[in-house]
């Protein structure tokens, strides 16, 4: 897989609105989200090729999907993909591929073929770099963002009125570059954590894991104990889980357990153990890792913000990772647009990292929760025996392996996910519900993602949504007027949409009036329309300029110090 757009150092300027430090998924649904909207970015990425022999994230979750058919790229991403949704959408637990199924899952990670009433599009199995592909094809289509591949930053000096970044070219060439704003999407040994003086908080699991690539027909011509989109084996000697990345014979695996830079390691008989059979395995690449469960303390500087991995990390067990990536990119991208054309304050940006730390926070407990029941935990027996003991033993396994069920059905975690205390948020005083991770309830709560509802003529309830801001009208005769009139003096871009006559609406919602932001989370939600330039105020962060909202963090300053003199120059932990 290669980039769309070439190293070239022409293209890169020396002063832009918005440089984002990073061209993985964070960075590339930022300077979509930002270039989608008129706002200059540049993306510097040092990868020039993407490998497609290092899968990493294979989940798109229901929600980015969302973000993804907002930008008009879900039917794209859904048409590149090498695994339809339609071939399989259970995981199943066995005691190898070609052995006894244990007990299955289905309809995981939000995967089916049937039109659901809570989403607008069903979650997608997709190998990382086919997804960054989509992304870079998209972002290099729009003239107001510049990828700039081969290059990395790699200095970085925050500064209230700026930011400077050293951007150093393939041959080693530097070249300043001033921008505005900063969005650090370079993960974990990037510079722009170190540049804002964030640490990691957390821990790491307990088990080594290796991940393998490889090809064997085998798995073609053989039949295999059941069809799902992932395996998780149960082995007698080595556990893990695989699944496909193509239907013409390409895998991934991810023995658990194992040290990937053990000497003597040999990946083929891995992969064998885990079909349960010798068949011809030909290994295209391998990658130790180990799970890591780090959270930053604080999410940016003065205009340097912290986004996707470069904020926190998590394991991979349910398929979060790339996904809460995306889901910060939209929170700050379109906050960065609404200050840099003018309709917000710089207040606005303050609302960043209480609004996205909470959900990181909750993402990596709950998927951290599942390293203590990775596959070697529940090996038991002869889980392989054909007669009454090896079936009632798998039973025992099955009734045991229903923790697992959140990792696959996380829904409440994935759609649930909001911003009821965010400072931007009109409360109604309404109950807001417990937060879950697998199940999801449908609330319009301030805060909330707007629940999702198909309209009569099949098309989706966000189809309808604004770039900005969007009124619903959901009772014939609620006057939208004044939020219209608050709108035009504020230059707030803002839409309205009548859709009372869609039935079951308003009982969904709740309200005879929503007012919703552009990343689709409810901002008010009431009848009475007398203080609607006090809630646009506070939508956009102009209340809180007036209260004299403080940052959150420390602040660095120009010279690379905090304001306790501290250095924020060098990496940190």
């Amino acid at each position: 897989m290669t980039s769309p757009a070439p190293h070239r150092t022409d293209l890169l300027p020396q002063r832009v609105p918005v440089l984002v430090a990073g061209g993985g998924p964070s960075g590339l649904a930022a300077a979509i989200e930002l270039g989608r909207r008129g706002i200059e970015v540049c993306v510097v990425e040092p990868r020039t090729v993407l490998d497609p022999l290092r899968p990493r994230a294979k989940t798109t979750s229901v929600r980015t999907m969302e973000h993804l058919r907002r930008w008009g790229l879900a039917d794209r991403l859904r048409a590149a993909a090498p695994l339809p949704v339609a071939h399989a959408q259970d995981v199943v637990f066995c005691t190898g591929l070609l052995g006894h199924e244990i007990t299955r899952f289905r309809s995981a990670f939000g995967m089916t073929t049937e039109r659901r009433a809570e989403f607008a599009e069903p979650g997608q199995q997709a190998p990382q770099p086919l997804v960054e592909q989509v992304l870079r094809a998209a972002a290099a289509e729009l003239p107001t963002v510049t990828l700039l591949t081969g290059s990395r930053v790699t200095s970085i000096t925050d500064g209230p009125d700026r930011v400077r970044a050293t951007v150093t070219g393939p041959d080693g060439t530097e070249q300043v570059v001033t921008a505005e704003y900063l969005l650090g999407c370079d993960g974990s040994s990037g510079t722009s954590r170190a540049a804002v003086g964030a640490r990691y908080a957390g821990s790491s699991g307990a088990l080594p894991n290796v991940s393998i690539t490889f090809r064997s027909p085998d798995l073609e011509r053989r039949p295999l104990c059941a069809l799902g989109v992932h395996y998780w084996v149960i082995g007698a000697r080595h556990g893990g889980l695989m699944g496909r990345l193509d239907l013409d014979g390409t895998w991934w695996a991810i023995v658990q357990g194992v040290d990937g830079t053990a000497h003597g390691l040999d990946p083929a008989a891995l992969v064998r153990e885990l079909v349960g059979a010798d068949v011809a395995v030909e290994v295209l690449a391998t990658d130790p890792w180990q799970a890591r469960m780090l959270l930053v303390d604080r999410y940016r500087g003065q205009r340097v913000f912290l986004v996707g991995d470069a904020a926190h990390l998590n394991p991979p067990w349910g398929g979060h990772g790339f996904n809460t990536c995306v889901g910060d990119a939209v929170n700050i991208g379109w906050k960065l647009a609404a200050v840099l054309q003018g309709w917000a304050p710089a207040a606005l940006l303050d609302t960043y990292e209480p609004e996205r730390r909470p959900v990181a926070e909750r993402t990596i407990a709950a998927a951290g929760a599942q390293e203590a029941f990775l596959a070697p935990s529940f090996a038991a027996g002869d889980l392989d025996d054909d007669g009454p003991a090896g079936e009632r033993l798998r039973a025992e396994v099955a009734r045991a392996l229903q923790v697992k069920d959140p990792e696959f059905h996380s829904l409440g975690l994935v759609l649930g996910y909001d911003y009821p205390d965010s400072a931007v948020v009109v409360p109604d005083g309404r109950p807001v519900p417990e937060a879950t991770v697998a199940t999801f309830s449908p609330s319009a709560h301030p805060g909330a993602r707007l629940p999702h509802a198909w309209l009569p003529d099949g098309s989706s309830l966000y189809d309808l949504l604004g770039t900005g801001f969007t009124v619903l009208v959901l009772r014939a005769g609620a006057d939208p007027a004044p939020f219209v009139a608050a709108a035009a003096t504020r230059s707030v871009p803002l839409e309205v949409r009548d859709v009372d006559a869609v039935p079951g609406l308003r009982g969904l919602l709740g309200a005879d009036l929503l007012l919703v932001r552009p990343d689709q989370h409810v901002v008010w939600r009431g009848a009475d329309t007398s203080a609607a330039g006090d809630v646009l105020d506070r939508a956009t962060g102009h209340a809180l300029r007036s209260a004299g909202v403080a940052r959150a963090g420390t602040m660095a300053s120009p010279d690379g110090t905090s304001p306790d003199g501290t250095s924020t120059s060098g990496e940190t932990a």
